[in-house]
């Protein structure tokens, strides 16, 4: 016989019935469940937009740090995963506030170091690297936690725009700072000042919301679904929708880190070409690039990502494919902006600076999209470790490696050339042309998220989909039983 409760609003018995979502009205045990259940988790929509400008402070600040001086993407891929998984498990808010703290306090020590001790500088660059990684890896999870739908989409868009600003205003910055004062030091003893705001703005403003709050998936309903590192690690590898896009993620990494890396150079070389610039062979480039370079990229990552936020939005409304299509056109309508911004340079610099502006738009329009695919498809209490995973990827086989990659190839064409300042030139042209083939692959990979998307979305709205541990599976088989013995 099922076990009966007493129905507090009519005290009448209840008998034992599934509830949607798998839950039972009674528990294992034949205890009753409790008479009232807690109130759902929810914040005034002021202050969740309050957080969210934060949080979009803070993402300035972290990719002001990325290209001031940046030399410190080996430690952030060795940290992301420890973040991820911390951000699942523990306070957000806090791990948040550590961050900020590691790194502006390493930032602003290494301003401080002897040039006859530049082992410990960079090692203090890895910490700034370190404490970057909290950030990037448990900011949009709070976000996805505070935000649903297309309020989720426009608030990751104006998150994500600080993406391609903080990272334009990291080359404005370190080469106003050098133009202003010629010691590049000062711009690193100018960050910890916006640092100390932006951790005081975080404490007293950012709350840590439950995880699936915005899907009313709070901790009450799936806080007994927890896993270990290892079991959401395999969860994520069986997500197609994940690795397709983080695949793709990878592309865009790779081609916009041999960008910010050699591009201010090609430019450099490009106008010694045509004559407007003395040549240097000592050291190609100059802070005037990097100004125009960082520009460049601030003007076309808020248009971009704008861009592609708001046209994913809108073409969810008639297909719900719409994101890793929009993903997956932008980045083959950018494979022919770059080749044509690298080919017409010899010729004519103006039309190349049009092709590379254009190709860099279209590459921004996917930052927030690619975020909004993460949210959609993983199950909540997995997104700390889904978001580093993807970072760590993006990283290894992207932006750590295409500027050596581009620049070894660049040698290897210029070692079987006449050594002059124009087979220099194209050397690094031909070698930029991986850029455009990887961009390619990286459309495919989008493509092919785009025929999992809808099936691993549905998975990631049911409560208790996932990952379980041992107790959950236990829990999981007597419930089993007890369905099969009712039904008998």
């Amino acid at each position: 016989m099922s076990a009966e409760c007493p129905d507090p609003g009519q005290g009448e018995p209840q008998s034992q019935a599934l509830r949607p979502g798998g839950h039972y009205g009674t528990l294992v045990s034949g205890q009753c469940p409790p008479a009232s259940t807690p109130a759902p988790w929810s914040l005034p929509r002021w202050r969740a937009y309050v957080a969210a400008a934060v949080l979009c402070y803070i993402n300035l600040l972290n990719y002001m740090n990325w290209f001031v001086i940046a030399v410190f993407i080996g430690c952030l891929l060795l940290s992301a995963p420890v973040f991820g998984y911390l951000g699942d498990r523990h306070s957000r808010k806090a791990t948040l506030s550590f961050g900020i703290l590691l790194w502006s306090g390493a930032g602003l020590s290494s301003s401080f170091i002897s040039p006859k001790y530049s082992w410990l500088f960079f090692l203090s660059r890895g910490v700034v690297g370190t404490g970057t990684a909290s950030y990037s890896t448990i900011a949009p999870t709070v976000l996805g936690d505070l935000f649903v739908k297309d309020q989720r989409t426009r608030v990751l868009a104006i998150f994500y725009i600080f993406i391609p600003v903080g990272s334009g205003l990291g080359y404005v910055l370190g080469s106003a700072v050098v133009e202003l004062t010629g010691n590049w030091r000062w711009a690193l003893r100018i960050m910890p000042c916006l640092e100390a705001v932006a951790l005081i703005l975080l404490i007293l403003l950012v709350p840590d919301p439950p995880r699936g709050a915005a899907e009313k998936q709070g901790e009450k309903a799936v806080g007994t679904l927890r896993s270990s590192w290892c079991e959401d690690v395999r969860y994520l590898g069986r997500n197609w929708s994940f690795v397709w896009s983080t695949l793709g993620v990878t592309s865009m990494a790779f081609v916009t880190g041999a960008l910010g890396f050699w591009a201010p150079k090609f430019l450099f070389e490009a106008r010694v070409i045509h004559g407007w610039q003395v040549p240097d062979f000592q050291e190609p480039g100059s802070s005037q690039d990097s100004l125009i370079f960082g520009t460049l990229t601030v003007v076309t990552g808020i248009v971009g990502v704008i861009l592609g936020a708001e046209a994913a939005r809108r073409y969810k409304k008639v297909n719900p494919r719409a994101e890793p299509l929009i993903c997956a056109s932008s980045l083959l309508a950018t494979a022919p902006c770059l080749y044509l911004a690298l080919v017409l340079a010899p010729t004519t610099l103006l039309a190349s600076y049009v092709f590379l502006a254009l190709g860099e738009l279209l590459l921004s329009c996917n930052w927030a999209v690619v975020a909004d695919i993460l949210l959609s498809v993983v199950v909540p209490r997995c997104r700390g470790t889904a978001e580093a995973l993807q970072i760590t990827v993006g990283h290894i086989l992207g932006d750590a490696g295409s500027p050596y990659l581009t620049g070894l190839i660049s040698s290897a064409l210029r070692a079987r050339r006449l050594d002059s300042y124009l087979q220099r030139f194209l050397s690094l042209q031909q070698s930029f042309l991986c850029c455009a083939f990887v961009i390619v692959l990286g459309g495919g990979c989008f493509l092919l998220t785009a025929l999992h998307l809808e099936r691993d979305q549905a998975q990631a709205q049911q409560p208790d989909t996932g990952t379980l541990d041992s107790k959950d599976m236990e829990s999981k088989g007597l419930l089993s039983g007890i369905s099969a013995s009712t039904e008998d």
